[in-house]
């Protein structure tokens, strides 16, 4: 579905130097919290999109799940709205003509993993999918910092390997095991990890979730209180190409099948 805006966005590459005293200022690395300076100047009221940095990876395409940190601020009084980096999850935004606001498309989308994308727009045309509008007016302006962690078809896969299915033998009691090993980078605390999964309800080993199901390829922190805690002795250690099968003990055991499609340092 295509979709039509009445405002045009212009495509800024100032690598955040201010225009006419209304650009805000950008500061910190890629992958960290950014650290935002508004301007006293009006902002405008035409949605404006400024590249900051620019990644060396895979450049982001039409059709791809793109990963993303974001930090959402009002203009008004510097205000926190809300970001990815506290909460250690990353946003998913799925293109697959689903609705997705056009400032989001042209701010995600045809851009290097690794690059970082500022957004200043009216919050009618900022806010991107699943986040609500809430305590702003339409017409409030906001600015958004985009870490772009990468774009990926909604069916990644490990390279010529089926879909992966819960192993007939594995049980709560038992032991996080590699299914297949894979050759990439290795997997560290407290990085991001991109990963496909499907995760079945113990005993009766029905499928209860699915990044298959729910779009595609999700990004998780490998920190305590981000992830499931199986997980992060699991997964640590581990290269990017390898799947994984964890149980999760608990009041409601879960059964885990991992996919690791990559995984990104933090800053």
């Amino acid at each position: 579905m295509r979709l039509f805006w009445p405002a045009v966005l212009m495509l800024a590459t100032s690598c955040g130097l201010a225009e006419d005293g209304t650009q805000p200022v950008v500061s910190g690395t890629f992958g960290s919290k950014p650290v935002v300076a508004i301007p006293k100047g009006a902002p405008g009221r035409t949605p404006r999109i400024t590249v900051l940095s620019v990644g060396s990876g895979r450049r982001t395409v039409a059709g791809d799940v793109v990963l993303a940190d974001v930090d959402i601020r009002r203009w008004s009084g510097n205000q926190p709205y809300m970001n990815t980096y506290d909460a250690n999850q990353p946003t998913t935004v799925v293109f697959d003509g689903r609705q997705v606001s056009e400032t989001w498309r042209q701010s995600l989308i045809g851009h290097p993993a690794g690059s970082r994308v500022m957004l200043v727009s009216p919050a009618a045309e900022a806010l991107g999918p699943n986040v609500p509008l809430t305590g702003v007016s339409p017409a409030d302006t906001l600015v958004l910092v985009f870490d772009i962690l990468g774009g990926y078809p909604p069916d990644a896969r490990l390279v010529g390997r089926p879909l992966p299915v819960v192993p007939a033998d594995l049980t709560p009691a038992a032991l996080p095991r590699t299914i297949i090993d894979g050759s990439g980078r290795e997997v560290v605390a407290g990085a991001k990890v991109v990963i496909q999964y499907v995760a079945a309800s113990w005993p009766s080993r029905t499928v209860v979730d699915s990044s298959y199901r729910r779009g595609g390829p999700s990004a998780f922190t490998l920190k305590p209180g981000s992830v499931p805690e199986a997980w992060l002795d699991a997964l640590v250690g581990r290269h990017v190409g390898s799947r994984v099968a964890v149980p999760s003990p608990g009041d409601r055991p879960i059964l885990y099948v991992i996919d690791v499609l990559d995984t990104i340092t933090q800053a």
